[in-house]
């Protein structure tokens, strides 16, 4: 009896073996395709810019609103200017609006709205940051610190094609200023663009010096002479790097450290994208911008008061580099951060097109000279607190693709 229950048990497991494996294999593939596998994001990013220079749709513009002056802690008072330290020492914490002139204050925010408008009126979509308090106090970690401003997006977020990179920001002022932006990038990733966040600073009092080593000694072949910042984590701002497609420059500066450019390759290497140091004859470099820029296919304008150490190796790659003239910003006009070479910071609407200064003649001939057309706006009183037009915007969207510009066959700039 037991021996007929076994073998009837034994057909029927044979039967049901067979059947299953004679399922069709497109119905298992199927199966498995419909119900496990996920779907795929159909999501255009809205972000996409390559370059300094392909024609322009979207822009993020900063904001002057609550604007606080920085305390002049080692980081500031190595940016800013000998003359203005006391300035910052009386007024650290304060809202600018209450402690510069009322018409200078009153010319900058007229000067930033009708910048808006001017672009606009080119059929550029304009967003700005939200509102934050920059007074309000902060505590993390070892430091507790007040606000500066969301008026210099190019500051804090780096575009490179379809991702948003928020820079690390090395001023403790600055650690916080990512509130400001953060429903940007919220919304811009909600629709598809990549975002991310670089490792923010832990511990300032290993990462800023109380004063620079070696000031005044040539930081070429030692990056760390006249810096006040150390290796001790990455820390690196987005306006010390411009973009050529494959090709991104950065610079060693008060608020980029070599760890800061390394984290920005590693991260950007996988993609294809190569990230190159350049140095320069500056005391005190904070942002690119104003020393040396990309303007379009071939063409790099530089500082002459601050000529680039690695100059030969852009020329041999196919570019031609032009010393930018002489800043005609006269000298009782006010500037308590920065310097009169934002002449130099400009931004292009396309290879076309240039945004100079209104009373900087002399750039705009050059501009002419190369084949590119200035388009003239008033922005002086908006350089006052640290930034031209470059600075107080972000390109988030350019007709753009990632190409490569730059011919390396004679030698590819040193890792230095």
């Amino acid at each position: 009896m037991a021996s007929t229950i076994l073998r009837k048990f034994y057909q029927q497991s044979i039967r049901c073996i067979q059947n299953v494996t004679s399922v069709p294999i497109k119905t298992v593939s199927s199966f498995y395709s419909t119900d496990v596998e996920p779907k795929q994001n159909k999501l255009t990013s809205p972000v996409n810019s390559w370059n300094e220079w392909d024609p322009l749709e979207e822009i993020i513009v900063g904001t002057p609103e609550y604007a606080t002056v920085p305390h002049l802690l080692p980081e500031v008072k190595t940016c800013a200017a000998s003359a203005k330290h006391n300035f910052y020492i009386q007024n650290g914490g304060k809202y600018w609006a209450d402690v510069i002139p009322k018409e200078h204050w009153q010319l900058l925010c007229k000067q930033v709205e009708d910048f808006v408008k001017m672009l606009e009126l080119e059929g550029i979509k304009v967003v700005r940051p939200d509102p934050v308090d920059h007074r309000k106090s902060y505590k993390l970690l070892d430091f507790e610190t007040q606000g500066f401003y969301a008026a210099m997006p190019r500051d804090f977020l780096l575009i490179v094609g379809d991702e948003i990179i928020e820079a690390t920001m090395t001023w403790r002022s600055r650690y916080f200023e990512y509130l400001a932006y953060r429903p940007l990038a919220l919304n811009y990733w909600k629709q598809g663009a990549k975002w991310t966040i670089g490792p923010k600073p832990t511990n300032f009092s290993k990462l800023i010096r109380d004063e620079p080593i070696n000031v005044g000694l040539s930081d070429e072949h030692n990056p760390d002479y006249g810096k006040v910042t150390t290796e001790s984590e990455p820390c690196f701002d987005a306006a010390d790097f411009i973009r050529a497609g494959r090709d991104i420059f950065a610079q060693r500066s008060q608020v980029t450290n070599l760890s800061g450019i390394e984290w920005v390759r590693r991260h950007l290497e996988p993609r294809g994208i190569k990230v190159h140091r350049l140095s320069f004859v500056d005391p005190r470099p904070m942002h690119i911008d104003a020393t040396f820029t990309l303007v379009k296919p071939g063409i790099a304008i530089q500082n002459p008061d601050r000529p680039c150490h690695q100059v030969d190796f852009i020329r041999k790659a196919g570019w031609q580099v032009i010393n930018a003239p002489q800043p005609l910003m006269k000298k009782d006009h006010e500037m308590w951060l920065g310097s009169n070479w934002l002449s130099m910071n400009v931004l292009m609407l396309d290879q076309n097109r240039v945004i100079v200064e209104s009373e900087e003649t002399g750039i705009q001939e050059m501009y002419k000279s190369i084949g590119i057309k200035p388009i003239n706006v008033k922005f002086k009183y908006a350089n006052s607190i640290g930034g031209g037009f470059h600075c107080w915007t972000c390109d988030i969207r350019r007709q753009s693709k990632l190409e490569s510009y730059f011919d390396w066959s004679k030698g590819e700039i040193p890792r230095i």
